[in-house]
Order: structure tokens, then sequence, then C-alpha cells
């Protein structure tokens, strides 16, 4: 069992890894938004392609009627949460397991 365990482990991490780097690039774009950036820049055009697929969907079910985009608090409310449940619940699993 300690094999599904140490999978469980490694999918933890991995999953750990991978919200925390999207949560940094959201706060990326979040921050360079605030200075109108050129949007034929590379490095914009890449952290659109990154994180639009993540926050247009909360523009959707949030109307933007007061005039701010708060699809990016939502989003980091959302990584939160499920850093703090699945990789948690992940992490526990493998201990069990070993």
């Amino acid at each position: 069992m300690f094999v599904i365990g140490n999978l469980f482990s490694a999918l933890a991490t991995i999953v750990d890894i991978v919200l925390t780097i999207l949560y940094w690039l959201i706060l990326i774009r979040t921050l360079i938004s605030w200075v109108n950036p050129d949007p034929y820049n590379v490095i914009v055009q890449y952290l659109n392609k990154l994180t639009e697929p993540i926050l247009r969907p909360i523009r959707r079910l949030i109307p933007m009627s007061i005039g701010i985009d708060i699809s990016p608090i939502i989003a980091f409310l959302a990584i939160i949460l499920v850093k703090s449940f699945l990789v948690k619940t992940l992490m526990d699993l493998s201990t069990r397991l070993q």
C-alpha cells in the first residue's frame, strides 16, 4: 500500500505546485493590468492565454455591474479552497496508506 501512498503524495505535491503557479500568474496579470500594458507584448499575451480560461467562466457568472472586475479575487479564493481541501486530503490519504 505504500506505493499508492507515495502516488497520492506525489499528486498532492504536483497539484500544490500547479495551483501556486496559477495563483502567481493571476496576481501578476492583475498587477500588470493596473498600468495599461501593451497588448502586443509577448509576456502580456502569454499571461492572458494562461489565465483567461480560469477567469472567463467567473466573469460570465458574476456580472461587472459595479465596474470592477472581481474575477481574480474569486479565483484566488477558489485556489485557496482547492489547496486547503484537495491537497490536504491527498496528503492525509498518502500518510494513512504508508
